[in-house]
Order: structure tokens, then C-alpha cells, then sequence
């Protein structure tokens, strides 16, 4: 079960960015800093694509409400990556089965995603761009912080996943009203487009 502790990192941190779990990972091996990662991360063009749509990852999740419709396209995204990556370095390993491996990485990647959607929702309730700024910069900076602590320290790295984990949930329970809000705000500015669209058809 020597794995176990990296797999729930690595399924924590899929759920906060996916892309850039697999890009660290995948260099972390290639450059032999670790030998946990499998080969099939370490391809070049696995590392290109990886590294592309991070760099599209870091743009998005910096603009208001652009970060939300980024977060509902990737909610079956980062868990699907979080339980992929997870068999694979259980498959690399061999110390636990890939299908229990596969589930722990992405039902952990689907609850930090949650967290994460969700304190989005509450950030973007504020009319200032700085807050999104702030906190997925703070999210990229964690992410690959505690990729890197895992590799060498995986127990210690899993607790500290585990307590950002239950920190978040409480976090966005406490603000669920805000959350609610927001959503109510989204569907009510559809909705004006969708009315003012019908009122100007057909033209003239």
C-alpha cells in the first residue's frame, strides 16, 4: 500500500488542475527524480499537450465566471484524470490494485474539484477581478508545492491533502447561500439574453 499516500495527493490535486498534476509528474520522471512515475507520462507529447492546456488553464481560471463555465466543462475531466493517474502510478508500483487505486484518485479529484467549482462560484459574486487572480494563483502554487512535497515526503503530503480536503468542504457548506446566489444571478442574466434575443427577432 506504499502508493496509496501519492495516489490521494496526486487524485487531491487533479481535482484543483489536472493538467498541470500530469506535467509535473511526467517531468518529475523523466528527469529521474523519481522512478514512481510510469513511462506513459513521461512521453514527450503527453508533456506537450499537458504543458499546452495548463498554460489555457492559467489563463481561463483568472477571469471571472470564465473560471466557472472552465470548471463545469472539466467536472468530469479532472476526475476521470485524477482516477487514470492514480492506476497508473498504481500500476507502476504494484503495491495496489489499479481499480481500487482508479477509484481513490477519482473520487478524491471529484471532491477538491467540488471545493473548487464552488469557492469559485462564491469569489465571483464580487464585482473585483484581483480575488480570482489571487486564489488560482494560490491553487497553481499549491498544486505543484505539494506534487513536489509528495515525491519525497508521500505520507506527510497526504495528510496535508486530506486536511485542505476537509477545510474546503466546510468552506464552501459555509458558503452555500453565497454560492446560491450566484447561480441564481447566472440564471437570470441567461435569461435576459434569451429575451432580449427573442425581442429582436426577426430583425427590423
Amino acid at each position: 500500500m506504499s502508493v496509496l499516500p501519492l495516489v490521494f495527493t496526486s487524485g487531491w490535486a487533479s481535482g484543483i488542475n489536472a493538467y498541470a498534476v500530469v506535467l509535473l509528474l511526467g517531468i518529475f520522471g523523466a528527469t529521474g527524480l523519481t522512478d514512481e512515475v510510469p513511462e506513459s507520462l513521461q512521453r514527450t507529447d503527453v508533456l506537450i499537450v499537458a504543458g499546452v492546456l495548463f498554460l489555457c488553464e492559467a489563463v481561463a481560471d483568472k477571469i471571472p465566471y470564465v473560471d466557472s463555465i472552465w470548471d463545469s466543462v472539466h467536472t468530469v475531466i479532472r476526475p476521470v484524470a485524477g482516477a487514470v493517474v492514480a492506476a497508473l502510478l498504481a500500476g507502476e508500483s504494484g503495491s495496489l490494485p489499479e481499480i481500487a487505486a482508479g477509484a481513490v484518485g477519482g473520487s478524491t479529484a471529484l471532491m477538491s474539484h467540488f471545493v473548487k467549482a464552488g469557492t469559485r462560484m462564491a469569489i465571483n459574486t464580487s464585482p473585483e477581478p484581483f480575488s480570482n487572480i489571487a486564489m488560482s494563483t494560490a491553487e497553481d502554487l499549491g498544486v505543484a508545492g505539494i506534487i513536489t512535497f509528495a515525491i519525497f515526503h508521500p505520507l506527510a503530503a497526504a495528510v496535508i491533502a486530506a486536511t485542505l480536503l476537509v477545510l474546503g468542504i466546510v468552506t464552501v457548506l459555509f458558503l452555500a447561500s453565497t454560492i446560491r446566489r450566484f447561480l441564481r444571478r447566472r440564471a437570470q442574466r441567461r435569461e435576459e439574453k434569451r429575451l432580449a434575443a427573442a425581442a429582436s427577432w426577426p430583425p427590423g
